[in-house]
């Protein structure tokens, strides 16, 4: 048997099994959202049966009511998306210029930033939370938006560094030199070569640091206690009650909306990432 049909066959098992694997992945990360929004749509008669069913016997609109009357949903999502925005902005802004020096500019500091990079990945948040809330109080940016948004960004900025300098790492430096051979200055190269090509980088950094800002409640937790300035991930706290009593119904509806923003985020920088990637290989 020659190794062309050998290689034929295993083609042609391989494809469906990779087809197969595709569809149970797909379905392991879909089932979650698929049983959050079964369950918002439910009455808390159903949710209470001894017997539930999976799909809700009719669409029951109260729990949104309720989620968003009870909760004030619609105000911390509003200090949610000014604290995720922010972050992602002062994020994306700091580490594009450092990512690059730390890929291209050959140093003794560029060991120990990237040690530092590591390093700060490794202590939990439990060992910095007191010193931290310490900081803030004496900068009186404790129960404030704007704190909570530094605290976002320094701990998001070390791993979305080293992301990002991975990507300018990739990019070939004779690009570079190329441009500056057809007389283009630094600055020109930078933003008609490296950021074209770094689109890809800049849209998965940005998408890193929106859904931490988004999803983060720890440090929300200790450091806000204003009802007024709360995110999110705090306001669906209280659908739990004192005696671990769950209003599923009502949480389910607040965190399906709680997604809605996060999904619109990845569908709106998706398209600047595909657009990104072909003004890149025009350019280069």
């Amino acid at each position: 048997m020659s190794s062309a049909l050998l290689a034929g066959r295993r083609s042609r098992v391989a494809r469906p099994l990779q087809y197969l694997a595709l569809a149970g992945y797909i379905v392991f990360l879909g089932f979650p959202l698929l049983f959050l929004l079964t369950t918002a749509f439910k009455t808390p008669r159903e949710l209470q049966a001894p017997d539930p069913t999976f799909l809700p016997q009719s669409l029951d609109l109260a729990n949104f009511g309720l989620a968003i009357a009870k909760a004030n949903l619609v105000q911390a999502a509003g200090n949610s998306l000014i604290v995720a925005v922010s972050t992602t902005i002062v994020v994306t802004l700091i580490s594009l210029p450092a990512a690059y020096a730390l890929a291209r500019f050959k140093t003794r500091l560029r060991g120990i930033a990237t040690g530092w990079i590591l390093l700060s990945q490794v202590f939990p948040f439990i060992l910095i939370i007191i010193p931290l809330f310490l900081v803030l109080k004496q900068a009186g940016l404790l129960n404030s938006l704007l704190g909570l948004i530094l605290v976002y960004t320094v701990w998001s900025l070390p791993f979305a560094l080293w992301m990002l300098q991975g990507y300018v790492a990739g990019i070939p430096v004779e690009l570079e030199e190329a441009g500056a051979m057809d007389g283009g200055s630094k600055l020109l190269i930078l933003v008609r070569i490296v950021l074209p090509l770094l689109a890809p980088g800049l849209v998965a950094t940005s998408l890193f640091a929106f859904i931490s800002a988004w999803n983060e409640f720890f440090f929300a937790l200790v450091l806000i206690q204003d009802p007024a300035l709360q995110t999110l991930p705090l306001t669906l706290a209280r659908f739990v009650g004192a005696e671990g009593q769950v209003q599923l119904g009502q949480l389910a509806a607040g965190s399906l909306l709680a997604t809605i923003p996060s999904l619109l985020f990845f569908a709106l920088i998706q398209r600047r990432l595909t657009s990104g990637l072909l003004s890149g290989a025009v350019k280069g």
